[in-house]
């Protein structure tokens, strides 16, 4: 009986859509709804994000600005410079850009998957004998040469979606790739400026304290000439200020330690050996910035921060796995073919008559599996499921810096308001012991301890004053971290190098809270240390 054209891939077609049915995974209508492809299709899940920031009212809240050179906002060269450096050669950020290519080439062989999956070229010659005990032995040819030369192909059907699901598992996975990239290069602008504020913050404390321990020693030095010239002193105020000196010298090796591993810091940020920063960042003044900062609204976490978009992109990835497990439900439809030529002399081998070959579809189906596919299925799911929590997670902690950023740059203004309105009292108050001093004279008792305190007082306020005011700047440090500012950096090729200084800055000697030395009669006045002699860290 003549067999209708087509009949054979109609049968195929109906017993693919009998398969559908019958597995029950996904119905004929999702079938179709869904590109022909089985599976679930990705919707992007919701995340929880607030309608304002809590401290909404204390700052300048709009739609942001350019955050892609949020650090400009400090106008600090030195800072700019550090950023360039660490931008083109830190490490961690090159790792990241390899793990690009490495996403693009997966996704390249994804894409391949969509295409016969087997094409292959074969050839072969060889000597062949015939046993002279078999049954096909024919004397006179126990001796023939065999020459081969084929071409075979297998391409399985996409019929499922499997390896279309593929490719745009992998787009998303490169994708992902990239938003890890522009993650660890918003970590470490942030990390950069931190450290950088840091190594100011702990500069200045330094040089506070240097100028407390030469108050104090000329406090000591003050008192030990009082009791060899006889005048009103005694050896208890010499051994307070003994004391008093090197408990204060005692905390200066503590903060060049701290400042010695910030520049450490530094120079592993930028790619480099740990060495000493000194000639290249110099001394300068903790970075200022305006007291009002953009930061737009919440929901521009979702848009803006790469780490939030790398847990979406990796959730969507995921999604696209669950329908290549279920593709695994139903039979792989494939088309195999081969092609090729034989003879037993070499001249015959393309001629017409060694042509062989052979074409046609073919099936197979996991059956009798005993739950490892549906359970498979289920493993994708689950795995998906803990992606889009993990996504939604990673909004909530995108939130949470934010809002400690914020609220630790607004608090650390009225901080350091009160220690500057404390600072200008201490020092109020020192001069005030001097004009008793000058208006008592050598023959009246002075107090010198009690001196000695009130100047400590005003160092002490002086450097939770130089802290307040590093905090402000790690506090907006912290605000444009957690918006994702700064990866835009790389659409444009990076920041330009600024121009070199002449010099590195150094900041001018700070003024001195020493009064003149008082006369004594027989006893030379003491050297005081001189601040620019001092070594520095």
């Amino acid at each position: 009986m003549a067999r209708r054209p087509g009949t054979r891939s109609g049968s195929l077609v109906a017993v693919a859509f009998v398969a559908v049915a019958w597995c029950g995974c996904t119905g004929p209508q999702e079938y179709v709804n869904n590109g022909f492809k089985v599976g679930p299709d990705y919707c992007p899940p919701s995340a929880p994000v607030a309608e304002h920031w809590i401290d909404a009212n204390d700052i300048h809240a709009a739609d942001a600005a350019d955050l892609g050179h949020w650090w400009t906002v400090f106008n600090d060269p030195t800072l700019n410079r550090l950023i360039v450096h660490a931008y083109r050669q830190n490490l961690s950020l090159r790792e990241a850009g390899f793990r690009v290519l490495e996403a693009r080439a997966q996704r390249g062989i994804a894409v391949g998957e969509v295409f016969p999956q087997q094409q292959d070229a074969s050839g072969s010659y060889s000597r062949e004998a015939v046993s002279k005990n078999s049954a096909g032995f024919t004397p006179a040819k126990p001796f023939y040469d065999q020459w081969n030369m084929g071409f075979s192909l297998a391409w399985e059907l996409d019929f499922w979606g499997r390896f279309r699901r593929a490719v745009t598992a992998a787009d998303r996975q490169l994708d992902a790739s990239v938003e890890n990239y522009d993650a660890v290069l918003v970590t470490l602008l942030g990390d950069v400026a931190a450290n950088y504020v840091q190594v100011r913050t702990l500069q200045e404390r330094i040089r506070w304290l240097r100028q407390n321990v030469a108050l104090q020693q000329w406090v000591k030095d003050g008192v030990e000439r009082r009791l060899r010239g006889g005048f009103h002193a005694n050896i208890l105020d010499a051994h307070q200020a003994v004391s008093l000196l090197e408990q204060t010298d005692s905390q200066i090796p503590e903060l060049e330690i701290s400042l010695r591993q910030a520049t450490n810091r530094l120079c592993i940020l930028m790619g480099m050996p740990p060495a000493d920063l000194h000639n290249m960042i110099g001394e300068d003044r903790i970075p200022t910035a305006a007291p009002e900062v953009v930061i737009g609204i919440p929901a521009d976490l979702l848009r803006r921060r790469p780490d939030v978009r790398r847990a979406e992109r990796l959730a969507a990835a995921q999604a696209e796995l669950i329908g290549i497990a279920q593709s695994d439900l139903y039979p792989a439809l494939s088309i195999n073919g081969t092609l090729g030529y034989q003879a037993a002399n070499f001249k015959d081998l393309f001629s017409g008559k060694s042509l062989d070959g052979n074409v046609g579809p073919s099936f197979q189906w996991n059956i009798l599996n005993y739950g490892r596919i549906v359970n498979n299925v289920r493993l994708q799911d689950a795995l998906f499921q803990e992606l889009v929590t993990t996504y939604q997670n990673t909004v909530l902690a995108a939130n949470e810096e934010a809002e400690n950023g914020i609220v630790t740059f607004l608090r650390a203004q009225e901080r350091e308001g009160h220690l500057d309105k404390s600072v200008r009292a201490a020092k109020e108050a020192l001069k005030t012991m001097k004009l008793q001093r000058d208006l008592g004279g050598m023959a009246v008792a002075f107090d010198f301890n009690r001196y000695a305190l009130i100047a400590q007082n005003l160092v002490q306020q002086q450097d939770l004053w130089a802290q307040s005011r590093g905090e402000i700047a790690q506090g907006l440090v912290q605000i444009y971290r957690a918006l994702g500012g700064g990866w835009e950096i790389r659409l444009d090729g990076g920041p330009e190098m600024p121009p070199e200084p002449p010099s590195p800055p150094m900041l001018p000697e700070a003024p001195s809270l020493l009064p003149p030395a008082l006369p004594v009669p027989g006893v030379p006045p003491p050297a005081l240390p001189a601040e620019k002699n001092r070594p520095r860290p």
